[in-house]
């Protein structure tokens, strides 16, 4: 498995728009390596797991909450480079962008492809060779927070084993597995089962 970073996320929801961005970064760097996602709340754990060298952002991304990404970015990444494409109507974004000089940047989402490849080709020159890379931010060890009891729980998540197939496994009511099973998540922060199996899994949190 490669060990290079990707060169830029696009956070934008699958439509004509975010294929018009996509086509850009072919043509014009061919060989960086995209993050794409359209899901808003993935936002935080991937700017906080992962290095790039910037985020493109789309404004009209549903479930977004962009003074919120802001304040975690400010606290995982301080120096993220970030591309907020925005509705020209809407006048909330340039209040939440004014912090942050040299790194956060608003363009209109009508802009032409060359205005947005000018503010973004400086950001995606590679660093020279003897440039130190940037420190990773460190994983926080989630794992340890889990008792044992929760841990053999996820297990049988990640297994696809029912409420009463993990009650009858360990010995233990279905309400008591429910109750696990709302912590598991909790203390994960996802939302459904499947993103807690997928991020166990992901995480190395179970075998």
């Amino acid at each position: 498995m490669s060990s290079v970073s990707p060169t830029a996320l696009v956070a934008a929801a699958p439509t004509i728009f975010r294929q018009g961005l996509l086509a850009l970064f072919r043509q014009r760097w061919p060989q960086a390596l995209l993050t794409l996602t359209a899901d808003a709340t993935q936002l935080a754990d991937l700017i906080t797991y992962r290095i790039f060298r910037v985020v493109v952002l789309d404004d009209a991304l549903p479930g977004l909450s962009l003074p919120n990404l802001l304040a975690r970015l400010q606290q995982v990444r301080p120096g993220q480079r970030l591309v907020v494409l925005t509705n020209p109507r809407r006048t909330t974004t340039p209040n939440c962008l004014g912090g942050w000089p040299g790194t956060r940047l608003q363009l209109s989402r009508q802009a032409p492809p060359a205005a947005l490849a000018a503010t973004l080709g400086p950001w995606l020159v590679p660093a020279p060779d003897n440039e130190p890379p940037p420190a990773r931010t460190r994983r926080p060890d989630l794992a340890s927070s889990f008792s044992a009891r929760e841990l053999e729980v996820l297990r049988l998540v990640v297994d696809d084993l029912c409420n009463e197939e993990i009650a009858a496994r360990l010995y233990i009511s279905v309400r008591t597995v429910e109750s696990h099973r709302r912590m598991l998540l909790q203390k994960a922060g996802t939302r459904t089962l499947v993103g807690l199996a997928a991020r166990a899994v992901r995480e190395g949190w179970v075998a």
